[in-house]
C-alpha cells in the first residue's frame, strides 16, 4: 500500500507545472488551460514541451520499475505484505501515478490529462504495448489531425491490444487480468479527461496538428 501512495505522490509532480514555476509561467492560465504536453507545446514551445513530457514519462517509469523495489529494499513496508503485491503491484503503482498526474496534491488537484504518464507506465511494463499504442495514435493523427482524438482512440484500443498480445505470446499470461483491468480503467480515465476536447471537436473549434494531419494535406 505504501508503494501505491508514494506512486501517487510521484505522479503529482507535474512536469509542466514544475518547469512553469522555474520560468514563472502557469500554463493552466494559457491556451487550453491544461497542464499537459500538448498545451505546453502550443504555448511555450518545443523545448519546454519536451521537458514536460520527459518528466511525466520518467516519473511513471520510476513508479513502476524502481519504487516498489526501493520500498522493499529499504524495509519501508515494515515487513507487511500488501494485498496488492505480486502481479497487481506494478499496474497499481502505474495507475496511482496516472491519478497523481491528473489530480496532483501538490498543485491543487489540477493537473494534466494523463496520456504521457500512461505512456511512461507502458514503457516500464511492456515495450510492445507502448509502441503499438503510439502507432495507433500516429495513425489517428494522420487521418484526423486531432491530438485529443488520437489519445482517446489509442487508450480505448489498449485493452484490445493487451488481449491480442496475450494470445500472440507478447504479453505474459500471468499478468493478463491485472493488465486488462488497468487498461480499462485508463481508457475510461483518458476519455473522461478529454471530454471537453470531444465537445470542441463536435463544435468544430478543436485545433488540429497540421504537421501530422497527412490526410488534410493530401485533400488540399
Amino acid at each position: 500500500m505504501l508503494e501505491i501512495l508514494l506512486s501517487y505522490l510521484l505522479g503529482s509532480l507535474n512536469g509542466s507545472l514544475l518547469l512553469g514555476r522555474l520560468s514563472g509561467v502557469d500554463i493552466r492560465t494559457q491556451g487550453s488551460r491544461n497542464a499537459g504536453g500538448t498545451n505546453a507545446l502550443r504555448t511555450q514551445g518545443p523545448v519546454f514541451a519536451f521537458g514536460v513530457i520527459l518528466i511525466d514519462v520518467l516519473k511513471a517509469w520510476l513508479a513502476v520499475r524502481i519504487l516498489p523495489d526501493l520500498v522493499e529494499t529499504l524495509g519501508l513496508n515494515l515487513g507487511w505484505v500488501s494485498p496488492w503485491s505480486g502481479r497487481w503491484l506494478p499496474v497499481s503503482c502505474g495507475f496511482a501515478a496516472v491519478i497523481g498526474h491528473i489530480y496532483p496534491v501538490f498543485h491543487g488537484f489540477r493537473g494534466g490529462k494523463g496520456v504521457a504518464t500512461l505512456l511512461g507506465v507502458l514503457f516500464a511494463l511492456s515495450p510492445f504495448l507502448l509502441f503499438t499504442l503510439i502507432a495507433v495514435w500516429l495513425l489517428m493523427m494522420m487521418i484526423f489531425g486531432f491530438v485529443s482524438l488520437g489519445s482517446i482512440v489509442a487508450s480505448i484500443s489498449l485493452p484490445f491490444l493487451i488481449l491480442f498480445g496475450w494470445r500472440a505470446g507478447l504479453v505474459l499470461d500471468a499478468n493478463l487480468v491485472p493488465w486488462f483491468i488497468f487498461s480499462l480503467a485508463c481508457a475510461l480515465l483518458v476519455c473522461w479527461t478529454h471530454r471537453s476536447n470531444l465537445l470542441r471537436i463536435r463544435e468544430g473549434t478543436e485545433p488540429r496538428a497540421q504537421r501530422l494531419w497527412l490526410l488534410g494535406r493530401l485533400l488540399k
